[in-house]
């Protein structure tokens, strides 16, 4: 017989209160440019991400909090 531990529960960073700041959406990416830290829904974050992440000094990604079942 094989068991397995549980799994731990993810801690996220970002919450509900967190909006995008190009469209107000809840916040999934956070990205920190030149000392400030700018916040993206899903769909932002993917559109800007390339140039983003060319000048990004940290990038946190939480989409996949997205596909999670409840």
């Amino acid at each position: 017989m094989t068991t397995t531990a549980p799994e731990a529960p993810a801690v996220y960073r970002l919450t509900a209160m967190d909006r995008c700041d190009s469209c107000g959406a809840q916040a999934y990416i956070a990205a920190e440019v030149n000392g400030s830290e700018l916040l993206f829904c899903a769909h932002h974050g993917r559109k800007y991400e390339e140039k983003l992440r060319a000048v990004a000094t940290s990038w946190h990604d939480e989409t996949a909090r997205l596909a999670e079942a409840d």
